[in-house]
């Protein structure tokens, strides 16, 4: 799964590699990579791919799910269609609570004690993952945990899972992509180890110099 889904991220061009040029994220680090899970939605294979492994991994990390819930709003589209798969309800949560009507930070019927799993499209260092997660045990739902499609695997993000004793099972990760990548000449292999040096260490930019 992780390496057909690295396959479908790279063809689509939903995650980018430039390491000879990096990207400068809204956090003022310079990054080799850049994804764009979004796209994903504009591939209808692509797409099938990607829901299915969600699917997937719900029914097989999270068995008792009853609902699933989406991130606003990246994670919406995803949540509905792999609630549709799984024939389960579906809703989403806000980054913070609409200041009209009903003042909705949940959308969706979430009843108290139902088992949510959070579905997000990237884990970078998982803090919006997170905000959703405590959002959702603020109503009453017991959080099983979060799918997503793919995780950079920082140790901040870990740490931070860790903190809220939040599980999070993603269907490619950065390793994987990086492997795949070096396969089909994307980057080459000799360039892996300094841009798994900048998974590690993201705001040291030595990874730079050791291309």
């Amino acid at each position: 799964m992780k390496r057909k889904i690295a396959e479908d991220l790279l063809k689509i061009r939903a995650v980018f590699l430039r390491p000879e040029e990096p990207f400068v994220w809204a956090s003022g680090i310079r990054a080799p990579i850049y994804c764009d899970n979004r796209l994903t939605l504009s591939d209808a294979a692509v797409r099938l791919d990607v829901e299915n492994a969600l699917a997937q991994l719900i029914r097989e990390h999270y068995p008792s799910c009853e609902s699933v819930m989406g991130t606003s709003t990246a994670g919406i589209a995803h949540a509905a269609i792999v609630a549709t798969i799984l024939d389960l309800p579906m809703g989403y949560v806000r980054a913070s609570a609409k200041d009209h009507g009903r003042n909705n930070q949940i959308e969706g019927r979430c009843e108290p004690g139902t088992k949510v799993v959070v579905v997000e499209d990237l884990i970078s260092t998982a803090g919006s993952a997170v905000d959703v997660c405590e959002a959702l045990r603020a109503a009453g739902a017991e959080v099983l945990g979060i799918v997503s499609i793919f995780t950079y695997g920082m140790k901040k993000a870990d740490e931070r899972l860790s903190a809220h004793h939040v599980q999070n099972v993603s269907a490619s990760d950065y390793d994987t992509l990086l492997s795949v990548a070096a396969e089909k000449a994307y980057i080459r292999p000799e360039q892996i180890p300094a841009l798994l040096a900048f998974r590690d260490r993201p705001e040291d930019e030595s990874w730079i110099s050791a291309l």
